[in-house]
């Protein structure tokens, strides 16, 4: 976990703490008091609400009761099932709770000590990637002496109802925790990466290698302390709520407890004759209600399996909303899945380690074009590129990227009205090797990857990316909206990532020595055929091309064993001696000594057809007019404007 942590409304617990216990008084936080302004923003109570500490619920409060588990919660009147689920997923992980939860011995109920308690609590949350610590009192809103909000199955429990205390004053009361996403929740206990899966869309259950495929990410993301949960969509006609058949509840979020693979049949001392089930184990926050189709609590299929068997899976036949099924079942049942990675950067690790960049950001509006960062999706042709604009590097042959996408929380804004997440996305395009200044018209660059566009809080999307260099435009999906944004990238080895801010060179006392850039031209080599050594020996070749301008060199990637190469190499250069050609050769690598193949000399002026063309071949030096043998196909663009490219 980070050292730096802020202080929410910059309330110190220490501090606090100790005035209280000096002052010999319990406290009451006067930044989220006990009164209807902490409960509601535009509903009233049906009754009225009293506020008590735990003292005055029960003899013997604590904040744990034999420790912590994810049978302790319950939703109360709240609709927060969603927080609910998120909290059953944290108390299955450890080394997660004890984060979001620091030092609890020290907060704990001493009753040895009374006089040390001072009725004031702490709790940490990943806010916008910094971790943000939030203090409350033990005022808890009750009706006729009991908790009408998340409470616990002990009446002397009270981690959950404080912990949604902290929460609902983060968000701003508790009726904004009304409506919401297990995944965002998880997301702000942890700071995972999350990624929303829709099963009906993706036929997980129809196609089974589809659904095996989820199945061995989804273990693997639980085994390496991941967090999941699920939920079904209510269909028109039908209200959230609703209890199918099957003793599903629509519209309700599910926490994943765990992910097995069960054998049944008997085990021999050489070999399995036995049937491999893949399972899966949900809980209902309302710690009741439960699946009643195959492998629930009291269906015959547990008569399959031995007692043994049965007590390592933790098989409880109560009603305590906790339940198995199988993973098929769950996939046709179910309709979406939220996926919370704990993403590991730790170099001590036995498990893969990624490399992150994490960056801060804000889409906000301006009249000028140049100065525009809210310029909506790619369907906005004319203000697309009028975004925030973030560079980075793909320096393997290939790499699996991880990109997560993450607007600011809305739900503080809920009292105006606009507490809504907005549809937000995010383009990756693959630009010149040697970009270093802001995209201004799409030409020669390729579009790799497109998120989805979606009014949820985080757009996660996973891509195998080939060498070269990238841009990655995060963007609203309609133009003209401001608002603050965070963009994670994860990659095997160091990416690089950094905005693009300059719209071109900058102007410096140096370039009244040098000169300053005329022209901007655009390359993109595609392809060579044809190649021959000059000597005219046959055999494949190890080609690459190197593309010369003025001083500069950008050189491709090496094509083995080809005499006909595919690059879709890019490059831009800013030039200053407008008259001097750019230079396209034709290398074959070789241990000793690369040879010569070939070269294209390209006057790339403003007036040059734009259409890709396919040149000849010619030698250099003294045989620079002679062709030699093979071709190679190019788009050339060129401006005097140096913003137009």
């Amino acid at each position: 976990m980070t050292s730096s942590v802020r202080l929410f409304r910059d309330q110190n617990y220490h501090e606090l703490k100790g005035q209280c216990v000096q002052q010999r008084r319990l406290f009451e936080d006067p930044e989220f008091p006990a009164s209807d302004v902490s409960l509601f923003y535009q509903s009233a109570p049906p009754r009225k609400v009293e506020w008590k500490r735990p003292k005055d619920l029960c003899e013997d409060p604590h904040l744990f009761v034999n420790g912590i588990s994810s049978h302790d919660l319950h939703q109360g009147t709240l609709g927060n099932c969603w927080f609910v689920a998120a909290c059953s997923c944290l108390a299955l992980r450890e080394s997660l709770w004890q984060q979001v939860i620091p030092d609890f011995n020290e907060q704990e109920w001493d009753p040895k000590n009374p006089e040390k308690y001072a009725g004031i609590f702490r709790f940490r949350f990943w806010c916008f990637g910094e971790w943000t610590e939030v203090v409350v009192d033990d005022l808890l809103p009750t009706m006729d002496g009991r908790l009408i909000y998340c409470h616990s199955n002990v009446k002397n429990e009270f981690w959950s109802a404080l912990l949604e205390k902290a929460y609902a004053k983060l968000a701003g009361s508790y009726e904004a925790l009304d409506g919401g996403s297990a995944a965002d929740a998880i997301v702000d206990f942890t700071g995972a990466v999350a990624e929303s899966i829709d099963l009906l869309q993706g036929k997980y259950g129809e196609i089974i290698s589809e659904q095996m495929k989820l199945f061995e990410d989804l273990l693997k993301v639980h085994r390496r302390g991941g967090l999941i949960s699920c939920s079904i969509m209510a269909s028109p006609g039908i209200a959230n709520e609703a209890e199918t058949e099957t003793g599903l509840v629509i519209g309700h979020a599910y926490s994943v407890t765990a992910i097995r693979k069960l054998r049944l049949g008997e085990r021999l001392l050489f070999s399995f004759k036995a049937e491999k089930l893949f399972m899966i184990r949900l809980r209902n926050p309302w710690g009741k209600r439960e699946w009643n189709g195959a492998w629930s609590d009291n269906s015959e299929e547990w008569k399959k399996v031995s007692h043994s068997e049965c007590k390592s899976l933790g098989l409880t036949l109560e009603n305590d909303g906790e339940f198995w099924m199988t993973f098929e079942d769950w996939c046709k049942n179910f309709t979406d899945v939220d996926i919370c990675r704990i993403v590991n950067t730790s170099y001590f690790s036995i498990h893969k380690t990624w490399e992150k960049k994490m960056m801060h950001g804000a889409w906000t509006k301006n009249s000028e074009p140049l100065l525009n960062r809210s310029g909506g999706c790619f369907d906005n042709k004319d203000s697309f590129l009028q975004n925030p604009q973030y560079i980075f590097d793909v320096k393997k042959t290939e790499d699996k990227v991880l990109v997560s996408l993450q607007q600011e929380d809305r739900r503080k804004y809920k009292k105006e009205g606009k507490g809504d997440s907005i549809p937000i996305g995010f383009e990756i395009l693959k630009v010149e090797d040697n970009r270093r200044y802001r995209l201004h018209k799409l030409t020669v660059q390729d579009r790799v990857a497109t998120s989805l566009y979606i009014n949820t809080r985080t757009v996660f999307l996973k891509r195998i990316l080939k060498q070269g260099r990238y841009v990655l435009i995060p963007t609203t999906y309609h133009p003209g909206i401001s608002t603050k944004f965070i963009l994670r990238l994860f990659t095997d080895v160091p990416s690089k990532l950094r905005e693009l801010k300059a719209d071109k060179p900058q102007m410096t006392c140096w370039n009244l020595l040098c000169g300053y850039p005329r022209r901007v031209t655009q390359i993109k080599v595609h392809s060579a055929e044809g190649l021959q050594m000059q000597d005219r020996s046959g055999g494949k070749l190890d080609p690459y091309v190197l593309i010369k301008c003025e001083n500069q060199s950008v050189r491709s990637p090496v094509q083995h064993d080809t005499t006909s190469a595919t690059f879709d190499t890019q490059v831009i250069f800013y030039r200053k001696k407008i008259d001097s050609p750019i230079i396209v050769q034709v290398w074959n690598s070789n241990i000793l000594c690369d040879q010569f193949l070939g070269q294209a000399v390209l006057t790339a002026s403003p007036s040059d057809p734009r259409e890709q063309q396919t040149l000849q071949l010619q030698g250099r030096g003294s045989r620079e007019a002679a062709e030699v043998p093979g071709r190679i196909t190019v788009k050339v663009f060129s401006s005097d404007d140096l913003v137009e490219l």
